[in-house]
């Protein structure tokens, strides 16, 4: 209460009956006190609604200075791939296939000779690889050129271990 105004506090709390009564103790950070008789504090507008500028639903109030005013309530702007270079139709799959297909077949030859299809087929890829980056329709033609270096290699090195064991009777193990 403010000294001076007996009857009236500017807060609109009620003057304490008995002021040597003890006070109970006031938490500052514990929830605020509720209101009488179980209301709920209003703005002025029932059931929690936001006070309107009286524009229409979905109308946005119009800008005095003609700029463009952005929705107050979605995300961000979307940027997609944001610094990234965009790849336009780059297809590098036949370049990786190949190396990881020339890669594989090298030692693969000792596996009942498996590495000579396996070497084909990355030379296949690694050619066609190869002619899609000459065409700039993939990055890759380095990856190619491995795969095809590498199938070349597994699949001459699964010729000539066939050769040899015709000619010089050589017999690798098959089994362990």
């Amino acid at each position: 209460m403010q000294p001076g105004n007996p009857g009236q506090d500017p807060y609109g709390q009620q003057p304490n009956p008995d002021p040597t009564a003890p006070q109970p103790p006031h938490d500052p950070y514990g929830q605020p006190p509720a209101a009488p008789y179980g209301q709920q504090p209003t703005s002025g507008q029932p059931y929690g609604q936001q006070p309107t500028s009286g524009q229409p639903y979905g109308q946005q109030p119009q800008d005095p200075y003609g700029q463009q005013q952005q929705p107050q309530y979605g995300g961000a702007p979307g940027y997609p791939n944001a610094g990234y270079p965009q790849q336009q139709g780059q297809n590098n799959t036949l370049g990786l296939v190949s190396m990881i297909l020339g890669i594989a077949s090298i030692p693969l030859i000792c596996c009942l000779y498996l590495g000579i299809p396996v070497g084909i087929a990355a030379v296949v890829t690694g050619y066609l690889g190869q002619q899609k980056a000459a065409q700039g329709q993939a990055s890759n033609g380095g990856q190619a050129k491995a795969g095809l270096i590498c199938g070349a290699v597994g699949a001459g090195l699964g010729i000539l271990l066939i050769i040899l064991g015709i000619f010089a009777n050589i017999n690798l193990p098959a089994q362990p």
